[in-house]
């Protein structure tokens, strides 16, 4: 599976419920804090991200949630804190309800050539628009992608997480999921 499909995946994820908590039920993090900024349905897997090398500023889907058989625009803004080089990689994991689909680990360097970027990725301001058509056929269901990236020496990039829900079409729409 390609990274570029992945990140996709998540990108076209509807919101994930996704909470730290106690033993006694209580949330440690709230899930506002969790939420990538902008119309989007990803989340961070961790509140605490001071030590990523990447600022997501903004990822716009449209549209939001994502489709079958519709193309998918992805707008992503974020500040690269230093440079990003050959090495880098990205572990991640597909499921369909509780079924692991994928799980991999994935040649960043490699597949960001499809959104058009090159290793090394130098630090500063960094901008992505990709457009993206999704099949028709896309089984329905919930599928969950997690995405979490490292570059060689370990260091942690960032990690993101979400889930889409694709509907079954029944009786001309009266009943979709």
């Amino acid at each position: 599976m390609r990274l570029s499909t992945a990140v996709l995946a998540l990108a076209a994820a509807s919101a994930h419920a996704l909470n730290v908590y106690r033993n006694d039920g209580q949330s440690l993090v709230k899930r506002d804090e969790l939420d990538v900024p902008g119309q989007n349905p990803l989340q961070f897997c961790d509140a605490d991200r001071t030590d990523d090398i990447i600022t997501i500023d903004e990822v716009i889907l449209t549209p939001n949630p994502p489709l079958a058989g519709n193309t998918l625009l992805i707008a992503a803004k974020g500040t690269v804190k230093e440079t990003i080089g050959e090495g880098a990689y990205a572990k991640i994991e597909v499921k369909y309800g509780y079924i692991r689909l994928v799980s991999t680990t994935a040649d960043l360097c490699k597949e960001i050539k499809n959104v058009e970027l090159e290793c090394p990725v130098e630090k500063g301001d960094i901008s992505i628009l990709k457009s993206v058509d999704l099949p028709k056929e896309i089984p329905p269901g919930k599928y969950t992608v997690t995405a979490d990236v490292y570059t060689k020496d370990d260091e942690h990039i960032t990690c993101l997480t979400a889930t889409v829900v694709f509907g079954r079409k029944t009786l001309g729409g009266m009943f979709d999921l």
